[in-house]
This record gives C-alpha cells, structure tokens and sequence, in this order.
C-alpha cells in the first residue's frame, strides 16, 4: 500500500514529460477515478454543482457551433472555452490531489533540517513533530505532523506506528518513503536523532530530484506556452484579414479570439503557478518594518501617484482642446495605453536591486553560519562571545547584519527577538528559515558545531538548486519577451494591410460596379475598434505574462511591475512602429 502513491506519482511525471511511450490514458483515467474518491466533498454533490453545469455549457456549444449565425472564426472558439471548461471540471480532482502532493513536497527540505536539528536537542521525539506542527509556514507538512501527533495522542499509537500509517495515506512518494523508513527505524530501537543525521543525504537528493523535476517541466510548458500563443496570434491576424473576405463584422471576431487568447494565458499562468517550486526569495516580516520596507512601500504608493496623475493629465489635456490636446487626441492609442503605467517601472527596479542584496546575504550566510557553529564548540564561549571576533571579519553583504546582532545580544535584549530582528533586516527567507532553527537548537541543547555544519551544508543545496531556477527564468524571460515583439508585429501588420485593402477598395469603388461586392467587404471594419482590442491585448499578455515571469523568479510581487512596463512599452512601440512603416511601404 505505501508504494500506491509512489505509482501515481511516477504516472504524473511520465504524463508530464511524455515518455517513450507517450499518455497512457487508461492509467490517467484510472488516476483521475482515485482522485475522486478522495475528495472531501461528495461525490453526488460535486456531479450537480459542477459535472452538470459544465457538461450544459459543452453541449450548448456544440449546439451553437450549428446554429448561430457568427461566422467560423467566431464559433469555433466558443466550442473551444466550452471543452476547456468541462475538461477542467472532469480533471478538477486530480488537480486537487496534485496540489496537495506539490504543497508537501515544497518544503519537504525545510521541515527535515528542522526535524534534524530538533532531534539533537534535549527534548522528547514526540515533542519534536509538535513543534514542527505548530509551524505554519510548513502549511500541508506542519498539518500532516499534526496528523501524526494526533494519532499518537488520540489514538494511542506509538510514533512507529503513525508515521506507518500516514505512509500509506500522502500522495507524495518521497515523504511517504521518508515516514516509512522511519517507522522500520524508530521499531527497530534507533535514536531519531541518529536516523535524521543518517537520512540528509537521502533526503536532500530528494528534494533535489523534486526540484529539478519541476524545472523539467516548466521547461515543458515553456514549448506548449510558445506554440499555443503563435497558434492564437495565427488566430488572432485571420480574425483581422478574413472579414475582408466573408463579410463578418470584424470586431466581433476579434474580440472572440480576445477571449480565447486571454483565457489560455491565465490557463497558463495558472499551471506555472502549480508548477512553479516554493522557493521564495523575501522573508516578510509580520510585526516589523525595517527600512527597506518603509522605502519599497514609499515607492509603490509614489509610482501609483505618478500613474494616476500622468491619466488625469491626459483626460484634462484632451478636455481642455487646444494643440496640448490635439497631442493628446493624436497619440497612437499603444501608447496611450503604456504612458500612464510607465512609473510602476520605479518600484520594480528598487526591488530588483533589493534582491541583489539579499542574494549576496544568501551567498554569505552558510559560511558564517558554519563559523558561528565551530567557534562557539572549539572556544565553549557564548554566541555574543563569537560574535564580537566574527564581526570584524568580511561577510559582504551580511556584515551590516552580524553587526546589528552583537549589538543587541551585547545589550543583553531577547535572545530570540535579537535573531528575529537580524532575519528581518535581512529580508531573506532562507536566512530567517535556517537562523531561527540554529537559535532554537542553542537554545534547547544542541551542539553548535553539528548544527552550524547541518544548516551550512542544506542551504548550499538551496542556492545551488536556485541558480538552475536563475537559468530558468532567464530562458523564459527570452522566449516572452520574444513572443511579445513576434504578437505584436504581426498584429498591427495584418491590421495596417487590412486598412490599406479597405482604402484601395473604396478609391477604385468596386461596390459601385457590382463587381467587388462579392470580393472585399470593407464596410465590415470599424478600425478604432479593432485597433482598440488590439491593444487589450498587448495590455493582457504584458499583464499576466509578468505574473509568470514572477512566478517562476520567486522574487517580490513589485518584480512584475518591471516586466509588465517593458512588455507593454515593448509590444506598444512596436505596434506603432509597425504600422507607420507598413503604412509607408503600402
């Protein structure tokens, strides 16, 4: 039984990847059945309130395939968000059962050091997993600790025995395999401490292989992303060009294909949200603003201020006339639509250099950390004993950090305040993670030596496992940013050739003769119309198209705003340039 997740797991990823031997549906499907008898709400329930609906809305479509009288560009993406929807509904469980399987193995290195370096304290093992439950950060992982404590205390089982029986129940193979070696350890008569020290290397790899795996397959969708968005720009100009030829309103089927486009970039974001390891990069502190804080959300306020009175200018520039409002009235709409937002550029570089900081602190930390722990062993001194040698020592970024520490220590504040403090200021979620676990091992009876080389060695995997995320981003910054240009010069192009067959159409007054009646429908473009949900468009991919690139980053939510400005402006200039030159040419 414990191996049952293991298999679902092994099928998730060869469906992800494409094996050799490609899908194997029945298995999917098979998948797909357990996942719904794992749902928490009934069966019959989610049937009427979701299954229903959602097979109403396929079959509607389908009908309104038949029967409306759109033209083919127009339904055929209808029948397309109807078979998506319903797809989704069917599938919905297994999605369920994938996030609870990606949210427990997110962090499953995190809560293994912690356990680590909890079992070489002075407290009962049991105490341990209680600990470790009442972390919230750990989210599925401190709930399934609780699960086990639980079972210990309501249930009267040893801890062997419920960590063998969580076995069998998570849909995560490498914490599954985890719980079952340590149940055959723990009845065997080994230590926990001893089993933990024994299981970092394997876990580790763990983690590295859950790690890689999901950069694998961001990798993958990477490809499905560039060839689904070249599919809905193929899409998109026939929209444009083809009214010319049937005669169908053409901001109808325009805005159609909008809809199609949109939805397929949130579909994606949200996958690449799912995908995307748990690896944040800021640690935000709950009760405590440090300076950075005050002067990142000082910027934020300042670049929505400058935004909003770069469009009330604008408006009023345009309601007053005059040649400030001729300018205005003559913008190229692109552009109307990338000026205001040009300020949130502002906070998006302050928080990009930010982020360089902290990675230097990240860089810093695991050599200082190791040479806290080996002082304070070789030496038997306190950590504000260390602390005052290690000061003088260059740690780059983290200097300023380490000072502020002796500081407080030396003041002889609150031991865990003053490690609080330090993590804050430093604004990086490893080091919080990693610092707060070696002040919580001191303080309980660890020897320092053994955690200050245990943090030091899994914080290394760490960073090693982000420059593979750092050369991940980075490819699939190239390929949006690409698209973005390839999106938008093919639009605007099928549009200015589009208008340019309209002028010809009505200077050689074809429908006068009767004769090109039948050829181009020129009456059917409302070119502002078209040129507006064009730019929409542009608008929605720089949107969530930055969302993804912050996603897959890790960073600050304020590191979009500098991709969504310059994807904007991109796509934008573009657009204009476009059709200046091919207005000239044709």
């Amino acid at each position: 039984m414990a191996a049952e997740p293991g298999t679902e797991n092994e099928r998730t990823t060869g469906a992800a990847t494409g094996g050799a031997d490609g899908v194997d549906w029945l298995e999917l499907a098979e998948s797909v059945l357990e996942a719904y008898e794992k749902m928490e709400i009934p069966l019959r329930r989610y049937g009427l309130l979701v299954l229903a609906p959602a097979a109403m809305l396929f079959a509607f479509s389908v009908v309104g395939l038949v029967v409306l009288p759109f033209g083919l560009v127009v339904r055929l993406p209808l029948v397309l968000l109807g078979t998506v929807l319903f797809g989704a509904a069917l599938v919905y469980p297994k999605l369920l059962v994938e996030q609870e399987r990606i949210a427990l193995e997110r962090q499953i290195n995190l809560i293994v050091t912690h356990m680590t370096v909890l079992s070489q304290t002075n407290i009962d093992r049991v105490e341990v997993f209680r600990t470790l439950a009442q972390e919230e950060e750990y989210g599925a992982l401190a709930e399934e600790m609780g699960r086990i404590v639980q079972l210990v205390d309501a249930w009267n089982q040893s801890l062997d025995e419920a960590c063998q029986r969580r076995a069998r129940q998570v849909p995560s193979k490498p914490l599954s395999d985890f719980l079952d070696r340590m149940a055959y350890s723990l009845n065997a008569g080994q230590e926990l401490g001893d089993f933990l020290l024994g299981e970092q290397e394997a876990m580790t790899q763990a983690y590295v292989t859950v790690y890689e795996g999901t950069l694998d397959n961001l990798e993958v969708m990477k490809d499905l992303y560039l060839s689904m968005i070249l599919s809905m720009v193929f899409a998109l100009v026939n929209a444009v060009v083809l009214p010319m030829l049937t005669g169908v309103d053409a901001a109808t089927t325009v805005a159609a294909v909008l809809v199609v486009f949109v939805l397929v970039q949130a579909g994606f974001y949200y996958v690449i949200r799912t995908m995307s390891p748990y690896d944040p990069v800021w640690y935000q502190a709950g009760d405590h603003r440090t300076r950075d804080d005050w002067l990142l959300l000082g910027t934020v306020a300042g670049a929505g201020v400058l935004a909003a009175l770069l469009l009330l200018g604008g408006a009023v520039m345009w309601f007053l006339g005059g040649s400030l409002g001729r300018f205005a009235a003559d913008l190229p709409l692109p552009l109307k639509a990338a000026i205001p937002v040009t300020p949130l550029v502002i906070p998006g570089i302050v928080v990009r250099r930010m982020e360089e900081d902290i990675k230097d602190v990240d860089e810093e930390f695991p050599t200082f950390i190791r040479a806290l722990g080996s002082s304070e062993s070789a030496k038997q001194a306190t950590t504000t004993a260390v602390l005052e040698t290690l000061r003088e020592k260059d740690f780059g970024e983290l200097s300023s950090h380490i000072e502020g520490l002796y500081t407080r220590l030396s003041m002889r504040l609150d031991t865990g305040h003053s490690w609080y403090l330090f993590a804050a200021e430093s604004r990086s979620y490893l080091v919080q993670k990693f610092s707060e676990m070696y002040n919580l091992g001191r303080q309980m009876g660890g020897e320092p030596k053994l955690l200050g080389e245990l943090i030091s060695r899994n914080m290394n995997e760490v960073l090693q496992l982000r420059e593979q995320r750092r050369q991940a981003t980075v490819t699939l910054i190239g390929v949006i940013y690409g698209i973005t240009a390839a999106a938008s010069f093919t639009m605007f192009i099928g549009l200015e050739v589009t208008v340019e067959l309209a002028e010809i159409s009505s200077e050689m007054n074809l429908d006068a003769t009767g004769f090109g009646a039948q050829l181009l429908y020129a009456g059917v473009y409302d070119v502002p119309a078209i040129e507006y949900l064009l730019t929409l468009i542009v608008l929605f991919n720089a949107a969530l198209s930055s969302l993804m690139i912050r996603q897959v980053d890790g960073g600050h939510k304020a590191n979009a705003y500098f991709h969504f400005v310059l994807l904007l402006w991109l796509g934008a200039l573009l657009g204009v340039a476009t059709r200046s030159v091919a207005g000239a040419l044709l």
